[in-house]
């Protein structure tokens, strides 16, 4: 019989909210959930879902927000969701950052500055050029997005920069390159953060999916950290439920309940991206 390890959840402290369900301006050739315009797999969350799934985390002792989609900018309501949740506590918008103009970054600005709360903005990227960033997310994409960069950083608003680590080099000197073309770029304190590439959603079709080999199947216990994967300390929820995590809103058996009081219990670590977030020990929060 297989064995996986089974991932306890030892305290509640981040809800990934997917604010914008499966709805983007973009149609990007790795996407692991699949969304893009028209893409309506997973329903935009109302004001009032959302307001309410906060409540119920911050009764459970949650204590930070990510809100994602999808694009969370293409949300008519997002200003005010935002204004809501940091009456209570830090927010993040993950954003492809095309969609960043005046108006918007003026009410982001404004919520921080009048909020007790922290808010944080992060920009994807996946090349530190046109010619790579464009080849998984379109035609201008790179140039719109570093736009977004600068007017934020303007704004005085400093984003965080997560960048897709898609070669080989060492993780530290890809993280200096990082900084040093941001820099050239015009982003006087870049903030980056990298992460691995999944390969769920358009990547399987873009490359590959998973490898058998790619699997903590049989991992001896003796060598499993239960406190290395963020799925210890975090749930997301979508309009269709509550999920491990944001990676695996659109995989099977990723849903784990309607309510958050129901998916408290350990969580089977037998998805091929769970092998990504173990062996690279990485989270998606901003840490």
């Amino acid at each position: 019989m297989e064995r996986f390890p089974a991932q306890p959840l030892h305290h509640l402290d981040v809800l990934w909210i997917q604010v914008a369900g499966t709805l983007c301006n973009l149609s990007c050739t790795h996407c692991f959930v699949t969304c893009g315009p028209g893409e309506r797999r997973h329903p935009m969350m109302s004001r009032g879902e959302v307001r309410a799934r906060v409540a119920e985390a911050l009764g459970m002792g949650v204590r930070e927000f990510y809100f994602t989609g999808g694009e969370p900018f293409l949300h008519p309501d997002l200003i005010e969701i935002l204004e809501d949740t940091l009456a209570s506590a830090p927010a993040t918008v993950l954003t492809n950052g095309t969609l960043l103009t005046a108006s918007r970054i003026e009410s982001l600005r404004r919520l921080s500055d009048e909020s007790r709360s922290s808010l944080e903005i992060r920009v994807s990227l996946d090349g530190l050029d046109a010619a790579a960033h464009d080849a998984f997310r379109g035609a201008g994409a790179f140039a719109r997005t570093i736009e977004g960069l600068r007017d934020l950083e303007a704004s005085g608003l400093l984003p965080i920069v997560t960048v897709t680590h898609t070669g080989d080099d060492d993780p530290l000197v890809f993280r200096e390159r990082c900084l040093h073309a941001l820099g050239a770029l015009g982003l006087s304190r870049p903030r980056i953060k990298t992460l691995p590439m999944f390969r769920l959603g358009r990547e399987t079709t873009r490359t590959r999916g998973y490898a058998e080999i790619e699997s903590l199947r049989d991992l001896p216990e003796s060598a499993f950290d239960p406190h290395r994967l963020q799925c210890g300390s975090c749930r997301a929820v979508s309009a269709k439920g509550v999920h491990v995590c944001p990676l695996l809103v659109d995989e099977p058996g990723g849903r784990m309940g309607e309510r958050l009081d129901q998916t408290l219990t350990p969580f089977k670590l037998s998805h091929g991206a769970c092998f990504t977030c173990y062996v690279t020990g990485m989270t998606c929060g901003n840490g």
